[in-house]
């Protein structure tokens, strides 16, 4: 990752061509997730009762008075069954690994070989089982893929049901099977008009169908002892015998079959496959596209079960982070609020024994404002600063400004306010530069679009009673909180910002002290170069470079700054990318954190730790949250997944209603929470893939300046909040 510096003018590369990466992979998982829907859920093998209520208008006597095996292809209907005091023994709705294996035990216990008619998807599962199926001389015939009702199907899914199975076959084998049962079929006269429709289709593609003459009625285990009568044969006919290896509890099955191949053979009946019943190859050698087609179906199909695999244990991972993370910053809030509201007592007298009280700072102090064509709101920021009740000198420091700015300022002629000018070249520089001629200790540092309480310095700098505090974040709350994005910006900062930071905070840990508001060590800040240019985020560079030198950042709740938000998603965007950008240049510049010891690992293990996990990775895979909430709700319990996320909808708001308590905010925003999970997350989340790939990509991207829109008041009901 290259860390960009600032420079005016220079324009970032092209990196469009990500955009299409990023649909290319979501449009991939969707296909993957779609093809594990529909072999998984859309259909599945049930109980194989034939449907009560379909016709059979259409369906000619030769097949419905007929033979099981049923051949109509070239146009010309035939049948034919098994000879005489001969048993086509047919299973159907495997491979299964539990009943599949014994089953084929039995078989080989009684040498006799059985036409085995697979489910495609269950044979994709378990492709040894089909091996062996072959290997030990049984035959393999075509069930569909999905066990869908091809009688009830419009042509297309009928055509992808049986070619679907038909290429998992030749996937599997290396051989095409020419026998076809369609699910749901019986005997020859409950062939309805729909099935019979089917078979004609599957006719054309050179299929046989294969019906049976005697039901075993496995599928409703009824016990061994009634599937054994409902095998007994009745006269010397040839049968087609149908069973069933998979689609449930078949161990009545295995136990009948075993009893009813002793009583065939001691009667004299021939159990043999349904191809050497009625002399024919089953089977055919495949073309090597027809193998290569296969092949690639059937790893298609295991790629995109591994996919799905992935991405549901990833979810489960990314449910239990977001909990955790939950847990951990109420927690760690209500230690920060509770620590804080006991050294408040402290200073005003009411003394506890645990919390010795620290000394009042009133020294006075350096508020440097750098300003590049704030003319909008810059009156009101350095009024509201000259207001303080704590003693100030004011230096605002005129980057270059072409609106008028400093003639503003200057206009207004208050005490304490000194204007420097200076050609443009950056934030960091004018921060610089203002710091260059600050005469105090403690240096407040503030935006030109951000208003203060009178009471805000004083509070702000009272950490600094204790000698390792090197800076201090204050509390940044959005004044345009008007209207739908206003009032998301509103939520995200009380909760996504200064819940983190009492976290930060606790944990010590502060990867961030706010350009909005930050009060900071003299000594401190030269001794880490002042502020470095090289990354978009300098406020976060400044804040990772005192941890790494040493010293402790803390958060300060009652040390409120007001300061305008974007009030269009094309602002909002500009300004999260570059916050989002910057703050990946510091976390690569600062990884060495990470192998430190004292406050640097804190930071590098703790702060960059989460940061990368909360900020990075699960933004980065919210994309695929999205995309499986839709596979959850076409293919899954569309109630559960509504349920999970409103069981998560639950945990955000009363997290969020926590830290609006914390803050004594109105709860009357959090309504717009369930409308921020469609519009507002997803954006978010596409700012940190485009940030990622333009960091990787090593792109030097220039300074974004917010719009200003004069709005900066301090509301009247939050003046002298406790």
């Amino acid at each position: 990752m290259s860390a960009g510096r600032l420079s005016k003018g220079s324009a970032p590369a092209s990196v469009r061509a990500h955009w299409f990466i990023l649909l290319t992979v979501v449009f991939a998982l969707g296909v993957a997730l779609v093809v594990q829907g529909y072999m998984h859920h859309l259909a599945g093998i049930g109980d194989d009762s034939v449907p009560a209520s379909a016709t059979a208008n259409t369906v000619p006597n030769a097949v419905s008075q007929g033979g099981p095996v049923v051949d109509s292809r070239g146009g010309t209907v035939r049948t034919v069954r098994p000879p005489d005091r001969t048993v086509a023994l047919t299973f159907d709705d495997g491979p299964d690994p539990v009943w599949t294996p014994q089953i084929l035990e039995v078989l080989r216990k009684h040498h006799v070989h059985a036409t085995f008619f697979v489910v495609g998807s269950a044979a994709i599962d378990n492709p040894d089982l089909v091996r062996r199926i072959i290997a030990e001389g049984h035959e393999i015939g075509v069930h569909t893929l999905t066990h869908a009702d091809l009688g009830t199907a419009p042509t297309w899914r009928q055509q992808l049901e049986v070619q679907g199975a038909q290429n998992a076959i030749v996937g599997i084998t290396g051989r095409a099977a020419s026998l076809l049962r369609p699910p749901y079929s019986s005997e020859n006269g409950a062939v309805t008009d729909g099935t019979w429709s089917a078979m004609q289709a599957s006719a054309d593609d050179g299929y046989l169908t294969v019906l049976s003459t005697t039901d075993s009625e496995d599928w409703r285990r009824p016990g061994v002892g009634t599937i054994e009568r409902n095998l007994l044969p009745s006269g010397r006919q040839g049968q087609v015998l149908l069973m069933h290896d998979g689609g449930g509890d078949r161990q009545q099955t295995v136990a009948a079959l075993d009893s009813a191949l002793s009583r065939f053979a001691g009667q004299g009946y021939r159990v043999t496959t349904v191809g050497d019943a009625v002399g024919i190859d089953s089977t055919r050698q495949t073309s090597s596209v027809e193998q290569i087609s296969g092949t690639a179906f059937v790893w298609g199909i295991r790629l995109s079960g591994f996919v799905v695999t992935c991405i549901s244990w990833a979810l489960v991972a990314a449910g239990i982070v977001t909990l955790i993370r939950a847990v951990l910053v109420v927690s760690f809030a209500a230690r920060h609020s509770r620590a804080a509201r006991r050294v408040r007592a402290a200073g005003r007298g009411r003394r506890r024994v645990d919390v010795p009280v620290q000394p009042e700072i009133t020294e006075p102090v350096s508020v440097i404002v750098p300003a590049y064509n704030e003319s909008a709101g810059i009156e009101a920021a350095v009024r509201s600063i000259v207001a303080s009740t704590h003693p100030v000198e004011i230096i605002v420091v005129d980057d270059g400004s072409t609106d008028g700015t400093a003639d503003i300022v200057e206009a207004l002629g208050l005490p304490g306010v000194t204007v420097i000018r200076k050609e443009n070249g950056g934030k960091p520089s004018a921060l610089n530069a203002g710091l260059g001629v600050a005469s105090y200790d403690l240096v407040v540092m503030v935006d030109g679009d951000t208003v203060f309480e009178p009471d805000t310095v004083h509070a702000l700098v009272q950490p600094f009673a204790d000698p390792q505090v090197g800076a201090i974040s204050g509390n940044t709350k959005v004044a345009n909180r008007g209207g739908i994005l206003g009032a998301w910006q509103h939520i995200e900062y009380v909760v996504g910002f200064n819940l983190d930071r009492r976290l930060f905070d606790v944990a010590e840990c502060m990867p961030t002290v706010p350009g909005a508001i930050g009060a900071f060590r003299r000594d401190a800040l030269l001794r880490v170069g002042g502020v470095s240019d090289d990354t978009l985020a300098e406020d976060t560079d400044l804040t990772m470079s005192l941890c790494r030198d040493g010293w402790r950042v803390v958060y300060q709740d009652d040390a409120r700054a007001w300061t305008e938000a974007p009030a269009s998603l094309g602002a909002l965007w500009r300004q999260r990318y570059r916050w989002c950008y910057g703050t990946l240049q510091a976390m690569w510049k600062h990884r060495g954190a990470v192998v430190q010891g004292g406050p640097a690992g804190k930071l590098g293990r703790r702060g960059l730790g989460y940061l990368l996990v909360l900020q990075v990775l699960l933004p980065l895979f919210a994309p695929v949250v999205d995309v499986f909430a839709v596979y959850g709700l076409i293919f899954l319990d569309p109630f559960r997944i509504v349920a999970l996320w409103l069981a998560f909808l639950v945990v955000q708001f009363l997290m969020a209603a926590y830290a609006f308590r914390l803050d004594n905010e109105p709860l009357r925003p959090l309504w717009t929470l369930p409308l921020q999970q469609f519009v507002y997350r997803q954006l978010m989340y596409l700012v940190v893939i485009q940030s990622v790939v333009t960091a990787l990509a090593g792109v030097h991207l220039r300074w974004h300046r917010m719009e200003r829109y004069g709005s900066l008041r301090v509301p009247p009901a939050t003046q002298g909040q406790a």
